[in-house]
């Protein structure tokens, strides 16, 4: 294991929402529109706490997104500060906590705090992880290239490339054709 528990599923799903934005993902549209798709989002992904109500909150969230995403492949002077930014916007308090079968782990935030500070606060702590350890080169883009989706390389050697896509698959059946073309 490369990463805690905790650590680990916060940068999946910081990598699934970024995938959400228009020009990501399969679709190439907003993934996340409303309320409704965000609620259902949350569901899939088992997010607890605050729920959001309003199109506001969901903007809220398409801002965090954003920011997410940019810090992503950004130098590291400019993503410690964002990750900094990230946690005194969220008022950031870390608390070990144990819930639903996962182990102690840590929230930095009040269960009940708007989603989109409380998903930029855990994105941020599991950040802080990631540039501790020297992981930042985990955290890539699809080497598609039609593809701008980002993801974690969990894999031991880091030989990752692609997203969770069919990227990876459709590379695959490039190259076999390409061989069996230069083998004819």
């Amino acid at each position: 294991m490369i990463f805690t528990y905790d650590t680990d599923l916060n940068l999946r799903h910081a990598a699934a929402l970024v995938n959400t934005a228009p020009g990501h993902g399969s679709s190439g549209v907003e993934d996340l529109p409303g309320v409704d798709s965000v609620l259902a989002w949350m569901d899939g992904w088992g997010w607890t706490g605050g729920r959001p109500t309003t199109q506001a909150e969901v903007a809220q969230l398409h801002r965090v997104r954003a920011r997410v995403g940019r810090l992503w492949q950004a130098p590291l002077e400019e993503q410690v500060a964002e990750v900094n930014s990230l946690l005194a916007a969220g008022n950031a308090v870390p608390r070990l906590v144990e819930h639903d079968d996962v182990g102690w782990h840590i929230h930095a935030t009040d269960d009940d705090a708007p989603l989109a500070e409380r998903f930029a606060v855990e994105v941020a702590m599991a950040m802080v992880d990631v540039i501790r350890a020297g992981e930042r080169d985990r955290l890539s883009v699809c080497s598609a290239a039609d593809c701008d989706d980002v993801y974690v390389d969990l894999s031991r050697n880091r030989s990752r490339k692609f997203c969770d896509g069919t990227c990876g698959t459709r590379a695959n059946v490039a190259a076999y054709r390409a061989r069996k073309a230069a083998g004819d």
